[in-house]
């Protein structure tokens, strides 16, 4: 199995757009965004350009793809309705998707429409994936139900997860999960045993404002609890948890936990052999220009594209 992250948030942008080779050719989460407003201020130069050019490599790739993933329906995990070259990627494609109509919340039901009446058309088929299972030649998926986007009761209401299994080696895909913080999406990761994990991590910039210390404190236990009890030897941990610049000091423990363990907790950037590049949290010095990127060498190695 061939593991290839596209756009994350340690690349620059708001995502968790992931290729996957098996027998099949396998996208997850076509989708990508900025964050409107971080330290009062509208995303920098640079991060417009980082998502202009991580679009279009999302593009590329998943238009070769035969099955896309869609976990939930905010816009870093699918595409804008105005988008219609996003679009247009799912010509064709066999869609597993969140369903629409239970265990999902008012907004996600609404986006969710919309993105099912511009697919229907294009795709060469449409499932609401909750709860199911799939085998694609030698691949096989298997889904969660709707789960808890974060802990318990969120009011941003609930995701897929799912596992791909392809020659003895599993992935599981925790899309927001935000440390596994829920039961039922820690006993559905644990249930499905994988080698390698790509987690979203706790959004730990905001403990104490909008989490709470024990949250974010229960969401570091069943991490460890999952990395405990399967076999999984890597983990991505991206998406939320890196737009705070200080998270490493608040999972140290859990870093060291994974390393006693000989396991190991990466952002995608660091699978990638790169250095992180956490364009959101920097946004402030970007916008005093403080700091000097150059966006057309990383991303070349990124995609170890020559120059």
């Amino acid at each position: 199995m061939k593991i290839l992250p596209i756009a994350f948030d340690s690349f620059g942008v708001r995502s968790q757009a992931t290729f996957v080779l098996t027998d099949k050719k396998i996208f997850i989460d076509p989708g990508i965004a900025l964050g409107p407003i971080r330290y009062g201020l509208p995303p920098a130069r640079e991060e417009i350009l980082a998502m202009d050019f991580l679009r279009e490599k999302i593009i590329e790739k998943a238009r070769k793809c035969e099955i896309i993933i869609v976990t939930h329906y905010h816009y870093d995990h699918h595409p804008f309705p105005y988008d219609n070259d996003m679009y247009s990627l799912f010509e064709g494609k066999i869609v597993l998707t969140k369903d629409i109509t239970k265990d999902i919340n008012f907004s996600g039901k609404k986006r969710g429409k919309i993105f099912y009446e511009k697919i229907k058309n294009l795709a060469k088929e449409v499932v609401f994936a909750d709860g199911k299972y799939f085998e694609f030649g030698k691949t096989k998926i298997r889904f969660s139900k709707g789960v808890w986007h974060g802990e318990e009761n969120s009011k941003v209401g609930r995701v897929l997860t799912f596992s791909i299994n392809y020659k003895e080696e599993k992935l599981f895909f925790g899309s927001d999960a935000q440390n596994l913080a829920s039961k039922d999406v820690l006993e559905f990761a644990i249930e499905e045993n994988p080698d390698f994990a790509i987690i979203d991590g706790y959004p730990t910039i905001f403990i104490g404002y909008k989490m709470s210390k024990e949250s974010f404190q229960k969401s570091k236990n069943n991490l460890r609890n999952f990395l405990e009890n399967t076999n999984v030897k890597t983990i991505i941990l991206d998406h939320h948890i890196v737009r705070d610049i200080s998270y490493k000091e608040k999972i140290k423990d859990l870093m060291d936990f994974a390393k006693s363990l000989k396991k190991e907790i990466l952002t995608a950037a660091e699978y990638c052999c790169l250095d992180n590049l956490f364009l959101e949290a920097w946004r402030r010095n970007l916008h005093e220009n403080k700091i000097e990127i150059n966006l057309n060498n990383y991303y070349k190695k990124l995609f170890n594209e020559s120059s």
